[in-house]
């Protein structure tokens, strides 16, 4: 059994435990509505999930009126910091989704890009009536090829901002046509636990030729990485 905590969301939260789970697989929540930190310890490995924007005081910002701001939620980011610190010292594996990459970055030292628009990049927020979609290119020799194993794909698109100076123990290992970072590793990924951020949303993705290598390739790795004898 691999046991994967899941932070919860407040919005669109039941697709992530519905994509990850499976035979011998058990979903935790993990939630800062109830603090459950007693819970961490059960978890073989963890998701960060997507949601609202973290407050900038987070990157050492005061500016909270930028465009496409969204409510923010101190006592989530608090949370969330935990759990990716208690990840990184019990050397667990973690996989981090569109507001989690943004946090990992932060908790390392990075910081963001407020609204992508207003700095002079494309629209990659959610559309009217579903999540828009671009093409992705992927680094060589990076533990995101080595996962899904080519080089361009379409992912979905669902978030106004993005990653500006990346965290110096990371590395960029996808990005837009228009250069908004896509995707981050450990720089050493090879000596590290498991980690995986990822700017789309695999755990909807539903583009015929990306759903298998940039979404259940990315599941399978995960869940390999987590399984207890691997730690």
């Amino acid at each position: 059994m691999v046991r994967i905590g899941i932070t919860e969301s407040d919005t669109n939260f039941l697709n992530y435990p519905a994509w990850i789970q499976g035979d011998g697989v058990e979903v935790i929540v993990l939630s800062y509505k109830n603090e459950n930190k007693e819970d961490f310890s059960r978890c073989d490995g963890f998701l960060l999930s997507g949601g609202v924007d973290m407050h900038p005081s987070a990157y050492g910002n005061s500016r909270v009126d930028y465009p496409w701001a969204t409510n923010f939620n101190g006592a989530r980011d608090a949370f969330e910091r935990e759990v990716f610190q208690y990840a990184c010292l019990h050397e667990k594996p973690v996989l981090a989704i569109c507001r989690g990459l943004q946090v990992v970055n932060v908790a390392l030292g990075g910081n963001l890009i407020q609204d992508l628009q207003e700095q002079g990049f494309s629209n990659h927020r959610k559309g009217a009536e579903a999540d828009r979609e671009h093409l992705i290119s992927v680094e060589p020799s990076s533990l995101l090829f080595s996962i899904a194993g080519q080089s361009q794909g379409l992912v979905n698109s669902a978030h106004h901002q993005g990653l500006d100076r990346i965290a110096e123990s990371l590395r960029v290992s996808a990005w837009s046509d228009d250069r908004v970072v896509e995707a981050i590793e450990y720089k050493d990924f090879d000596q590290k636990p498991f980690f995986l951020g990822v700017q789309w949303h695999p755990e909807r993705l539903r583009i015929q030729d990306s759903y298998t290598p940039f979404s259940m390739h990315i599941r399978q790795a995960f869940l390999d990485a987590a399984k207890p004898s691997n730690i």
